[in-house]
This record gives structure tokens, C-alpha cells and sequence, in this order.
């Protein structure tokens, strides 16, 4: 018995469920349009509409796989204990979250809302600016000291992957899919405007473009293998 969780459109979903076809395997997301999207493709896996805060298996699954959602839910010191204690025995605990908090693309991106409105103006709300103010991954000794007690095994290991980029703003438009969301959907049409401009201008300074017209971006990730 497999479960992704945040399994967004389901193409991960799908690669597990190829994996171990013998296996049942659950998409879970609390995103109606994406789930409809998912279950569009026809397969075996079955798809589940929850928040994963509140969300209990059926049964004690063999395996839970997260990517890159986790770091979007509170709590971590409660979550990843408890998710961990939902596993059949012999189960394992799959996550990866990025650690891009410490980047500079997302450093720019709390910076631009803090001053990059006319005339070095906020931008945004106070609520928005210290919801993107926290750094919602805690440091990976936390995850150790909340895994080594209750598992039989513990794998964690971060890795930084060189991205090389391509197209104009490119580095913008990679985090418009992943940390930039909420902030532009907070934002009202001009401020968003605004933002956009100001804070690609910074990230061009941050990523230059290379000789051969292409962007490096350096982005670490956080992954998390816990077996009981």
C-alpha cells in the first residue's frame, strides 16, 4: 500500500504505481482541479481529495512519498512523527523538500516585498510578507532528533543541484511554479505588476547570464528516508 502525498497532477503517482504494480497506490491532494486533472489519465491509482494534516490510512501503509510539499504545511515537529507512525512495520517514510529559504532568489523575493514598491514601499500585507519571512524547513538535525528514536533506519542527505536555465528571466519563471505562488496570487493586479518587475530586475543581477547565453541556478533539496 503506497500514498503520495501532494501528489498535485499525478505523474509521480503514476511512476510508483508502474514501479510496484503489484501495490495499491493512492494520490492525495487537497486540490479538486488537480485531482481532476490526475484522474483524467486512465490507471490503476486511485485519488484522494484531503489535507494531509488531517489526513489517516486506512490501513499502515508500506510506503509514504512526499515531493516537495511538506515544507508548505506547519507544524513539522508533530507531522513527521506522526506520518512515520502510520507505517505497517518494515514501512518506509519517502520525503524530499527544498531548501531554497536560504537562497538568493527567494532572499530577493522577501527583500522585493519589503521594499520594492514605489519609492522603496512594502508590498503586500503584513500577513503575506511574514508568511514568506518564515523559513518553513527546519535544519536537517531537527528531522534527526525527531526520526532516530522511532525508526529502524534513517537516511537524510541534502544535494545541490546545478540548474542551467534558458530563455529570458529564466530564473523568475522557475520559481513563478514553486515559491513565488503564493506571494502572486496575494497580490492585487497592479502590486503584482509592480513586484514582477522589481524583482526580476534583482534576479538578473543575482544570475547573470553566461557567456553562452544560458542562467546557472543552484538549488539544494532536502531528502528524508525513515524506515520503522
Amino acid at each position: 500500500m503506497i500514498y503520495d502525498l501532494g501528489c498535485g497532477s499525478g505523474e509521480v503517482t503514476r511512476l510508483l504505481s508502474e514501479r510496484w504494480p503489484s501495490a495499491r497506490v493512492w494520490g492525495l491532494d487537497n486540490s479538486k482541479e488537480m485531482l481532476e486533472k490526475a484522474a483524467s489519465e486512465p490507471g490503476r491509482v486511485r485519488w484522494i481529495e484531503s489535507d494531509i494534516r488531517s489526513w489517516r490510512p486506512d490501513q499502515p501503509p508500506d510506503l509514504i512519498y512526499s515531493n516537495a510539499t511538506l515544507q508548505w504545511l506547519e507544524g513539522h515537529q508533530e507531522l513527521f512523527p506522526r506520518l512515520v507512525g502510520f507505517l505497517k512495520a518494515g514501512g518506509c517514510l519517502a520525503a524530499q523538500m527544498p531548501l531554497s529559504w536560504g537562497a538568493p532568489s527567494h532572499r530577493l523575493m522577501r527583500e522585493t516585498l519589503a521594499n520594492g514598491g514605489l519609492g522603496g514601499s512594502a508590498l503586500g500585507t503584513e500577513t503575506l510578507r511574514q508568511g514568506v519571512a518564515r523559513n518553513w524547513v527546519e535544519d536537517v538535525g531537527v528531522y534527526y532528533d525527531l526520526l532516530a528514536g522511532c525508526t529502524g533506519s534513517l537516511d537524510i542527505w541534502e544535494t545541490e543541484y546545478l540548474q542551467v536555465l534558458e530563455g529570458d528571466d529564466p530564473v523568475l519563471e522557475w520559481v513563478k511554479g514553486t515559491g513565488l505562488r503564493p506571494i502572486l496570487n496575494s497580490l492585487d493586479d497592479r502590486e503584482r505588476e509592480v513586484f514582477l518587475a522589481e524583482y526580476g530586475r534583482r534576479l538578473r543581477a543575482a544570475y547573470p547570464l553566461r557567456g553562452d547565453g544560458r542562467t546557472l541556478y543552484p538549488f539544494r533539496r532536502l531528502f528524508i528516508v525513515a524506515t520503522v
